[in-house]
């Protein structure tokens, strides 16, 4: 009991986390089941199949927040769900010792990706035109894979390359995005289903997260306006780095003095990025202060400033 409570902790503080950026679910889920030693395959098939759930949830809430772009839904949720179909597959057909690394190493360079991309300030001064088909599509595709094979993956791939296109309102972007996910994790539970059958599904660590991430679902919309989300995507980027750093390194077969000096790095780099964090959501809010001011006198603030002044409802974590 008191573990399957651990688990909906974990699935609330996953979609809490999921809720404010965009993305982070799976890979916050997936990285924990890793760590108490559930399967690769069963990890992710459990987190996506929690995910019908939760994604419902959160792509109805988006809806009636004005949040989703139908045309963006429409063109990336099936190419994605083709992908995570075949990931699913892949994955159920390969060993846990096999598994382990290749999962890891996904998350771990996913979570790498979070450090960086919340070290710095994002720019959307490009915000118009159309995203075409053909952009979408094969992105869909390759979100949809690493995220059946990783056990998360779709919103850090996807969510930020629809950002940088600059064609979409980050909260749009996020909404789309999220919504999408229903499909995409319909496919891969599909896939797993087929290739591990009902027993790859670890019902009560389901049930949990479930339960935690339905919770929370409503919860994230608040906890946007409170915490930035510039902080809590690389706190949440540091913690998948070194908790996935742990089966590499154990996979590599390092002894001796060389894994505690890895550890060391990755804690500096996860500092450091905190620091860039802070230091970039301080320079954010100067620059918010002085486009407001120069709005009320009635002078056009620079160009620059008002690319970097975003509030926090157009970050990452917008809904």
């Amino acid at each position: 009991m008191r573990k399957l409570l651990v688990l909906a902790l974990v699935g609330l503080a996953a979609q809490l986390v999921d809720g404010s950026l965009g993305m982070a679910y799976g890979l916050t889920s997936s990285t924990l089941l890793l760590l108490v030693g559930v399967a690769p395959a069963a990890a992710s098939a459990s987190v996506h199949l929690a995910e019908i759930g939760t994604t419902l949830a959160a792509g109805v809430a988006h809806w009636r927040f004005g949040n989703v772009d139908w045309r963006v839904v429409t063109r990336i949720a099936l190419p994605g769900a083709i992908g995570a179909f075949a990931g699913a597959t892949l994955l159920s057909s390969i060993s846990t010792e096999s598994a382990a690394p290749w999962m890891a190493g996904i998350l771990f360079t996913l979570g790498a990706f979070l450090l960086v991309r919340f070290a710095r300030p994002l720019r959307t001064d490009r915000v118009g035109g159309r995203l075409r088909g053909r952009f979408l599509g094969p992105l869909g595709l390759v979100a949809g894979f690493v995220d059946a094979t990783g056990g998360g993956g779709w919103g850090p791939v996807a969510t930020p390359a629809l950002l940088v296109s600059g064609r979409m309102e980050p909260r749009k972007v996020i909404g789309s995005v999220d919504t999408a996910e229903f499909v995409v994790a319909g496919a891969a539970s599909v896939g797993f289903l087929i290739g591990l059958g009902t027993e790859g599904f670890l019902l009560p660590i389901v049930g949990a997260l479930l339960v935690g991430g339905l919770i929370a679902a409503p919860l994230a919309a608040w906890l946007v306006r409170i915490v930035p989300a510039q902080l809590l995507g690389a706190a949440v980027g540091g913690v998948i780095v070194l908790t996935n750093a742990r089966t590499l390194i154990r996979a590599a077969e390092l002894d001796g003095p060389v894994p505690p000096v890895l550890y060391v790095l990755l804690a500096a780099g996860w500092v450091a990025a905190l620091v860039l964090a802070v230091r970039a959501l301080r320079r954010t809010r100067r620059d918010q202060a002085a486009a407001a001011a120069a709005a009320t006198v009635g002078v056009s603030p620079a160009p620059e400033v008002v690319s970097a002044g975003l509030s926090s409802a157009d970050t990452p974590a917008a809904h």
